[in-house]
């Protein structure tokens, strides 16, 4: 059991990293062309630029092997992949749908809901810097804002104060003194908190079926047969007739903005 669990849980790795790459070069492919490519010479000359060279490209790999962690953490993915996952254990599904399905789908919201984001990063941030109108420091301060400004959005303030309190820095006297390094955090857990209250509003309707399911059968004797066996066509049927993805998502997209 455990050996299928660790093969399952890789086959959702890959499938994620996956996934990841088609989507980077979806949202690249228009400045794909625009990118500057280093040229490197075995000659000598120029030793300082041969190992800024290096550096950067350094940096740019550790940030590509950071992207799954950075499009997870600090982004809309958690709450909403979570939401997800309670959702099929509310209705006792199991595997359905498959982790690969509800991972796709949680990637493509993401990029739905965090859209004009990324549009204020591209014009504000990697446009300039890739038309080398600004510097590497101002594109990251500039590319990092609307980020930062969506998660101060979703966070609350009893999450920050519980970081900065443990950071030991001065009380900030605004958004903008806050340090990423803060946010972060207090982003992710108010993310939990929030995938937790939806899933428990979506709990509720499924657990009176299983409990009414469960009644009739122990007032028929039928103390044999799984409560879960007779329920699970309802809380489908249910869902099905209530159109639930679509209020699902809708939930999802509106508790954005």
């Amino acid at each position: 059991m455990p050996s299928n669990y660790l093969r399952g849980k890789a086959k959702s790795t890959l499938w994620l990293r996956y996934i990841l790459l088609i989507l980077l070069l979806l949202f690249l492919s228009q400045e794909a062309r625009a990118l500057p490519f280093p040229q490197f010479s075995l000659g000598g000359g120029e030793g300082n630029q041969n190992v800024s060279t290096a550096i950067q490209i350094l940096l740019l790999l550790t940030v590509i092997s950071l992207a799954p962690a950075i499009l997870v953490t600090l982004t809309s993915f958690t709450r909403i992949i979570v939401v997800f996952s309670l959702l099929r254990r509310s209705m006792g599904t199991m595997q359905m749908p498959p982790n690969q399905v509800l991972i796709g789908l949680a990637l493509f919201l993401t990029l739905f809901s965090m859209a004009p984001v990324f549009n204020q990063i591209n014009n504000q941030a990697l446009k300039p810097f890739l038309a080398k109108e600004i510097s590497q420091k101002e594109a990251y301060e500039r590319g990092i804002q609307p980020l930062r400004d969506f998660m101060l959005r979703q966070t609350r303030e009893k999450d920050l104060a519980l970081f900065v309190h443990f950071a030991k820095i001065e009380r900030p006297k605004g958004p903008s003194d806050l340090p990423t390094y803060v946010i972060i955090p207090a982003f992710i857990i108010s993310e939990l908190k929030t995938a937790f209250q939806m899933g428990f509003l979506i709990y509720l309707p499924f657990l009176i079926i299983d409990m009414v399911v469960a009644s009739v059968l122990l007032s028929m004797g039928m103390l044999m047969l799984p409560p879960i066996m007779i329920s699970l066509p309802f809380k489908i049927l249910l869902f099905v007739m209530v159109d639930g993805w679509n209020l699902v998502i809708r939930s999802l997209i509106m508790s954005f903005h």
